[in-house]
């Protein structure tokens, strides 16, 4: 099952993500809904730069339940509701994924579901059948 990652030349260079990602052959399509800095008990993170800590353990956590890892994932969607939060959150994304540069847009929002929450990711995963 290969994932292609790719951002053609006739497209401006992008930062750390990639413009594309082709999943070929045999595949099983995970989506995950948006992960915020909640812990595992309920409680939310306080601090904004630990919410995007938590929101990727999350992510790990739903990746690993299904037999996948950052290595599957072809597309992000992260809201910030700061955009002093940019930073942090590209430092977070490069440590977290390595040299793993899936589709990814970045997004600074009035706010989301519950004002303690300053981050939501999205992401899609493939994986082998």
């Amino acid at each position: 099952m290969p994932i292609t990652l790719s951002s053609p030349p006739t497209v401006h260079a992008p930062g750390a993500y990639s413009h594309a990602a082709l999943v070929t052959g045999a595949t099983e399509r995970l989506v995950l809904s948006g992960q915020v800095g909640t812990r595992p008990d309920g409680t939310v993170v306080e601090d904004a730069a630990a919410q995007i800590d938590q929101a990727l353990a999350n992510i790990a956590a739903i990746l690993a339940a299904h037999g996948m890892s950052q290595a599957n994932l072809v597309k992000m969607t992260v809201f910030l509701t700061d955009p002093a939060l940019i930073g942090a959150w590209r430092s977070a994304r490069a440590a977290w994924l390595g040299g793993h540069r899936p589709a990814s847009t970045l997004l600074v929002v009035a706010g989301l579901a519950d004002p303690r929450f300053k981050v939501e990711i999205e992401a899609e995963a493939a994986g082998p059948v």
